[in-house]
């Protein structure tokens, strides 16, 4: 047993947030066993509300044009979900050292507003992956069903780490709900949660030479007596 949590540790501690990848596509079959793996996750009742749709090819390209065009048009933010209300704390604090870690990696300084904006556009580029995930939910179970494809999108990109894959968990595209469902024809019973960007990873490209740091286990853990 302490084989297998070391195996799973390791795989935890090598997944991270691809922001750049090779054109390369992936084979269909290695796609199906990313979710073949992902979909064994818990889920509230059993209900398995994740799906995915999964672009590639032409199919990608046109996608990431249509978000580039929505987010260059600057068009309001219309998430399906509530944003935060905010981050305070060590969240704050966590999310500010992420972004300065990659402004940091490709070499942009924090007073650069126009470099910056830039970079967050490639979050709408899908960081060039030849292959996005949409997952979404049905509307019915609201946040349980948004809670449970959390844990979908988890195993699904552990699974795309075990088999050599890259990828990236992107909540910003849910910014623009409406033209994502227009484009992909998705249901209007179905809330856009977020997008997986993924494919093989560009090693040399500066977006991925950075780690962001974990919360040690005491300052997770409440222990009550």
């Amino acid at each position: 047993m302490t084989h297998t949590y070391d195996q799973f540790a390791a795989l935890l501690q090598a997944r991270y947030s691809c922001r750049a990848f090779r054109p390369d596509p992936l084979p269909d079959e290695t796609i199906t066993q990313i979710v073949n793996a992902a979909r064994d996750v818990p889920s509230w009742c059993n209900a398995q509300p994740w799906q995915v749709t999964v672009t590639r090819g032409a199919g990608t390209d046109a996608f990431r044009a249509a978000l580039l065009e929505a987010a260059h048009a600057d068009a309001p933010a219309q998430p399906d979900l509530p944003w935060p209300t905010g981050y305070s704390g060590a969240y704050a604090e966590r999310r500010r050292t992420c972004g300065f870690q990659l402004y940091n990696a490709v070499g942009i300084a924090k007073s650069d507003r126009v470099a910056r904006k830039a970079q967050m556009l490639r979050n709408y580029a899908l960081f060039d992956a030849p292959h996005v995930a949409i997952v979404t939910s049905p509307t019915e179970l609201g946040p349980n069903g948004a809670m449970d494809c959390g844990g979908f999108v988890t195993a699904f990109t552990l699974a795309a780490t075990a088999l050599g894959v890259a990828s990236v968990a992107q909540a910003s595209i849910a910014a623009y709900a409406p033209v994502v469902r227009s484009h992909l024809g998705l249901p209007e019973d179905r809330l856009v949660l977020c997008a997986i960007s993924f494919g093989y990873a560009d090693p040399d490209h500066p977006a991925n030479t950075f780690r962001t740091e974990r919360a040690a286990a005491s300052e997770i853990i409440d222990w009550k007596d």
